[in-house]
């Protein structure tokens, strides 16, 4: 049995009600559950939420939301591993075991069927812990520049400042959709990124982290973009 869970508190600070703001006509949550819905890979799709307000827009998509999650899971500092952990544990012992969880986050309005389905498939076939999304960063991060507080510069790797970017290796990063996982690697927060992962690369322009007003206002451009090719 395989089930997908996203998680979505109420309480978003830099966007206030983030997961249920209007992104595109929809609240952003139901971007992320009609996706998981599309990509026939799961038997239930689960919210993980604190909020009344959230667990009822995203059952009217299509979801389940059979608990509200506890305050201590709920605050600014838990990451998502313990969140996953709790879902499953609270599922397994509520309803039936399962084999494979897929976290998907509420503000993936990018992810398309075809890479969650991509995800398990990797996941299946490989034996890893997890599989997750991720994409190439635009620039070598070998020559990435810091700046002090009187805005001066320095090259974090003096050493390449020389060197041709064809020559440096590509640096890939989190595109933050997906997470493919066994059971156990979630059961007993294995860590995310190690040797027992692999990523299912995604293009570029398929990938946008939405943290500020601005980022919302360029992904609802790239957005519409995208459904007019």
């Amino acid at each position: 049995m395989n089930i997908a869970v996203i998680p979505a508190r109420g309480g978003s600070k830099r966007i206030p009600r983030k997961n249920l703001k209007e992104f595109c006509g929809k609240p952003m949550i139901a971007w992320a559950i009609e996706a998981a819905k599309a990509s026939g890979c799961f038997d239930d799709i689960i919210v993980s939420t604190d909020d009344d307000e959230i667990s009822t827009i995203a059952q009217a998509y299509g979801a389940s939301a059979p608990f509200k999650r506890p305050g201590n899971l709920s605050d600014d500092y838990t990451g998502t591993t313990p969140v996953i952990k709790h879902a499953v544990e609270w599922y397994e012992m509520h309803v039936k075991p399962v084999s494979y969880v897929c976290c998907i986050y509420a503000t993936a309005p990018f992810l398309q069927p075809e890479d969650i389905r991509q995800g398990l498939a990797s996941v299946k076939d490989t034996g890893v812990d997890y599989a997750f999304s991720a994409t190439s960063y635009a620039f070598p991060i070998q020559r990435a520049l810091r700046l002090s507080e009187g805005g001066r510069v320095s090259m974090f790797q003096p050493q390449h400042f020389n060197t041709r970017s064809q020559d440096l290796e590509e640096a890939w990063h989190d595109a933050g959709q997906f997470y493919w996982g066994e059971v156990g690697a979630w059961t007993n927060e294995k860590t995310l990124f190690s040797e027992r992962s692999v990523a299912v690369m995604l293009p570029r322009h398929r990938v946008q982290d939405i943290d500020t007003l601005e980022d919302w206002t360029r992904a609802e451009w790239l957005f519409k973009a995208m459904q007019e090719v």
